[in-house]
């Protein structure tokens, strides 16, 4: 009888030691693949150093980018799965920017994922993006980016938003959503 106590008790500590664990991992900043490994060999970009990143920019902003990973379907206890696109474009026709941060937070502001740990520069007119799997509901409803970009030399503004998209049975739902200016650099 004791040592079904011992057991019982032991599996209790277990089960708090698990939900411990499984709340410090939902708190952190996921870890993630490298710069390198994620955006290498994409057409436009380019891994830079850190040293390599304007040492003095002339231009920059902080945005932020609202996501939604999931929306409410009909009440507040039922929700709709979304996959999330973040597209970062650059309009210059000569010349590149550089994102220096491009970081994913969740609805409490927790950042969930930091995507670059070096910079990456975006060519002339080229673009790329990050993809939040309709199954990674890690954002909630209030997700959001925070992207910085910077450049070397006066450029028009990059285009940044959020395309959702989403489909069951026979019904589908896509939307968008722009980037805000949350910061300028320098500032106006």
């Amino acid at each position: 009888m004791a040592s079904l106590k011992k057991v019982a008790l032991l599996g209790v500590v277990l089960a708090m030691l698990s939900a411990c664990a499984a709340q410090t991992t939902a708190n952190s900043p996921k870890s993630i693949v490298s710069t390198q490994q994620r955006f290498a060999g994409r057409p436009g970009v380019t891994v830079l150093a850190a040293a390599d990143a304007p040492a003095t920019p002339v231009q920059g902003q902080t945005l932020y980018v609202p996501v939604y990973a999931e929306i409410f379907d009909a009440d507040q206890d039922r929700t709709f799965q979304l996959t999330a696109t973040l597209s970062l474009r650059n309009t210059d026709r000569d010349q590149p920017i550089v994102i220096t941060t491009l970081d994913y937070y969740n609805s409490g502001g927790d950042r969930v994922v930091a995507y670059l740990d070096q910079p990456i520069q975006l060519g002339p007119l080229a673009s790329t993006e990050v993809v939040i799997d309709r199954s990674d509901v890690a954002g909630g409803v209030g997700a959001n980016f925070i992207v910085q970009w910077q450049s070397a030399a006066a450029v028009s503004d990059p285009v940044v938003e959020a395309v959702m998209i989403s489909s069951a049975s026979q019904q589908g739902m896509s939307f968008v959503s722009t980037a805000r200016i949350i910061e300028t650099l320098p500032p106006e």
